[in-house]
């Protein structure tokens, strides 16, 4: 009869070594991005410094390093954080019984909601700053926010290239150029701080007139 092996006690039992480190905390790095979204527009973000962030968001200044890495890192997720909000992922799902005008309407009401909002004109001024203009934040911005507008607007467009509705030659200068013409104008004036107009367009009327151009430019006859 073959001798079985004991079975070691638990006490002996070398215990495995624990995980790279605790789960990250949900509701703190929401915090942390609030915080970092108030002060970035509130004081520019030269202004702000990571001790701030923290004590305003009621966390260590290791925790904010921990889950963002440092401060470009952070400015790029409240970037995404704020475009994610106003441009949900459900905007570009694939929906073919839609009409294409009611999706590029709802899709522009969307875009200049967003770019519209005190928290998008005060980082597009802090990009513009001389300090930040020749930093590495552009880039961190530009990949953060429009990159993933325009690159899910063109893989709708795509879609509905391939569905006959649209006829268009080259699609990411197509989509460039819906996203510029619906900043327009008063994108600028709100950017400058200047508020007269003889034009007194509603957001609907101007984002209307805006598909309504797209439209004859690229729309299937």
């Amino acid at each position: 009869m073959a001798r079985q092996t004991p079975l070691p006690h638990p006490l002996d039992v070398t215990p495995k070594p624990a995980g790279p480190g605790r789960p990250k905390d949900p509701g703190k790095r929401a915090a942390i991005l609030d915080a970092a979204k108030r002060l970035f527009v509130a004081q520019g973000f030269d202004g702000v410094s990571m001790d701030q962030i923290a004590s305003d968001a009621g966390v260590s200044k290791l925790t904010v390093y921990s889950h963002f890495g440092d401060k470009e890192s952070l400015f790029g997720e409240a970037v995404r954080a704020h475009c994610e909000a106003g441009m949900p992922t459900s905007l570009f799902e694939a929906n073919p019984t839609m009409p294409l005008r009611e999706r590029l309407t709802s899709i522009g009401k969307a875009f200049f909601a967003m770019v519209m909002t005190p928290e998008a004109i005060a980082g597009h001024r802090i990009l513009c700053s001389p300090q930040v203009a020749t930093s590495a934040m552009p880039e961190v911005f530009w990949e953060a926010g429009p990159q993933r507008v325009q690159k899910s607007f063109t893989e709708l467009l795509e879609r509905r290239i391939a569905a006959g509705e649209l006829d268009i030659g080259d699609v990411e200068r197509a989509a460039a150029q819906f996203f510029t013409l619906l900043k327009g104008e008063q994108h600028a004036k709100a950017v400058f701080g200047y508020s007269c107009s003889r034009r007194r367009d509603t957001p609907d009327e101007h984002v209307d007139a805006v598909v309504e151009l797209f439209m004859r430019a690229y729309a299937r006859r």
